[in-house]
Formats: C-alpha cells, structure tokens, sequence
C-alpha cells in the first residue's frame, strides 16, 4: 500500500462529487486526511467517511495548504479559477470538467488505456476525458490494439444525469405532470425529455456539431494518440435516469471478424463482453449503473464499410465516466 495522502475534493455536494467520496471509501484509498470543498451556502455541512463525520468549507484560493491530492469536479469556471491555485499549493489536481483537457501540457487519462500519461504532468494538473468518451473508448481500445482503429461514427443516447441533479427533477417533474394531465415546464432543457429525445446536449458550434459531439474527436484523438482519427458523433438526451449507451460504427486498419473481436476483450479490465443477441442478451443501462465496468454487445460486422464492426456500450457516465476515473488516476499517482 502506498503512502496514505491529503485528498481534497471540489465540489463535493455534487453527484460526482458524492460519488468520488464513495469510490475512495469503496476502494479503500489510502487517505491521510480528507478536505470537503464547495460554495459557501454548502460550507458547514456534515458529511460521512469511514465512520467518521466531516465538515465542508467553504472553497478558497487557500485551501489547498498540504493537499497532495484535489479531485476537482464544480464546472470549468471553478477549474479555471481555482485549479492553478491547487497545483501551485503542491497538490496534483484532478479535473474533471472540460476546462484543460485540450492544453498540450495537461495528460488526458483514461486508466485502462493510457496509464503512463499520468506520469508527466508539467503543471500539475490532469484532466479526465469527457463521460461519453471514456465509455466509448474502454469499447475501442482493444478493438484498436488488435486492427488498428482509423475511424468512429457514434450515436449516444445519454442520460439526464449527465445535466447533473436538475435533469434528474426535470424528467421526474415532467412525468409526474403528464401522469397527471398537467402541462410539464421546461428549465434544463430546450424540449420535453418525458417520453421523448432530443438530438442536443451541450451548445451547437459554428459546424452544426455540438461542443459534446466535438469532444468524442478531440479527446478520442488525443487519449489514443490518434491525430488522424476520423470521428463523426451525434449525441442524444433521452429520458434515462443514469448511464449513458453509445452506438458505435468503428473502421479499422486491418480486417476483422466478430469472434476475434469478442476475443479481444477476455482480460481487459473495466470492460466486459455481454453478448448473446438470439437469447436477448445484450447491455442495457440499469445493467451498468452504479457498477464500475463497461458493458460491449451487438457486435457484429458493418455492411456498409469494409474492415468495420458496430457494437453497442453502455457504462455508468456518473461512476466510470467520471468519480471512478478520476479516483483511477489518483490511484495511479
């Protein structure tokens, strides 16, 4: 066991927040001393840790005097702001917001895949890959080791937590009303998520993409030192509480076959083959959520593109695609 460390964690209040603190206490983290950081009107709060009870403060450019460690989760803005103050105060920060995921001296880490990048951190920050990305890639890392990924198309069909606990209220919400025959109201999003989808999440750019559509190609790129991927993704909300699916058309290098590409995965941690269609076995999300691993199925081979496979993953976007990644990369430190 290493060394035990001075974990901090900001915006602990936060789903991911929550569940970072869980997967620390799960996996049994060596932690010295823990600091729970988050806006005034959450300072004073007592949260639970190994049988303990521990007070939130209020997050301060000073609060990171002696902290090895900070898991950042309060959104880019409080990254941006408080993020430098962090890792010039000796600790190594953890972010996982957007904020310096694309700086060429900040590593973009996903364990399983690119460990080593962990390592060299210049300014003392590493950031974790977008949720859909991360989940997307623990299905094509092994694909890619075996023929040689060279191109993605995707379609997410991701799930209201991943607005965070307002898109949580709001399909709640808006079910309730049409249960009832009341007229649902709109605040996260821009149409009804009851009973319907919507082709958005995040802000459309100039392109017509969005800036979540984006990511799946810059971070795909970068993670998997692929400057040349090819990527095209249309990410979708539909109304599921947690976890995130992805349809994935990937085209590779060399040829493939299913078996094989089933075959690739015996061994790999954090992602499991479940795939038996004729028997309707295949992944859903109440399959992953709450569960560390990524779940592969509908593989089967494209009959549009040559050397391509479509396979479908799903993975808990709050746990593997954020709190459980990032606590990951602290384990690697």
């Amino acid at each position: 066991m290493s060394e035990p460390k001075h974990v901090a964690i900001v915006g602990v209040t936060g789903a991911v927040g929550e569940e970072m603190l869980l997967c620390l206490e799960q996996r049994n983290f060596p932690v010295s001393k823990l600091t729970l950081l988050a806006s005034a009107r959450s300072a004073g709060k007592r949260i639970p840790f190994r049988g303990e009870e521990i007070v939130v403060q209020e997050l301060t450019h000073d609060s990171f005097a002696g902290v090895d460690i900070a898991l950042f989760s309060a959104g880019g803005g409080i990254s941006l702001e408080f993020g430098p103050s962090a890792a010039a105060a000796g600790a190594v920060v953890i972010d996982n917001s957007s904020a310096f995921r694309m700086d060429e001296g900040v590593p973009l880490v996903v364990p399983e895949i690119n460990p080593a990048a962990a390592k060299d951190h210049p300014k003392g920050i590493i950031a974790n890959p977008n949720c859909t990305t991360i989940i997307s890639l623990m299905a094509l890392a092994p694909l890619h080791e075996k023929f040689g990924l060279k191109s993605i198309i995707a379609s997410t069909y991701q799930a209201v937590s991943g607005s965070g606990a307002q898109g949580i209220v709001e399909l709640e919400e808006q079910m309730k009303a049409l249960a009832n025959n009341l007229p649902v109201t709109l605040k996260v999003y821009p149409r009804q998520i009851a009973f319907n989808v919507i082709p958005q999440v995040d802000a459309f750019t100039d392109n017509g993409y969005t800036k979540e559509e984006l990511k799946m190609l810059n971070e795909g790129r970068k993670i998997m030192e692929l400057p040349e991927l090819k990527v095209s993704c249309t990410c979708v909300r539909v109304p599921v509480f947690r976890s995130h699916s992805v349809s994935i058309t990937a085209q590779f290098e060399r040829p493939v076959d299913v078996e094989t590409a089933r075959a690739v995965y015996a061994g790999k941690p954090g992602v499991q083959v479940v795939d038996d269609p004729a028997n309707k076995v295949f992944p859903v999300p109440l399959d992953t959520t709450g569960k560390d691993d990524c779940l592969v199925g509908r593989i089967r081979k494209n009959l549009v593109f040559n050397n391509a496979l479509d396979l479908w993953v799903v993975g808990d976007q709050v746990r593997k695609g954020a709190a459980l990644n990032a606590v990951q990369i602290a384990e690697i430190l």
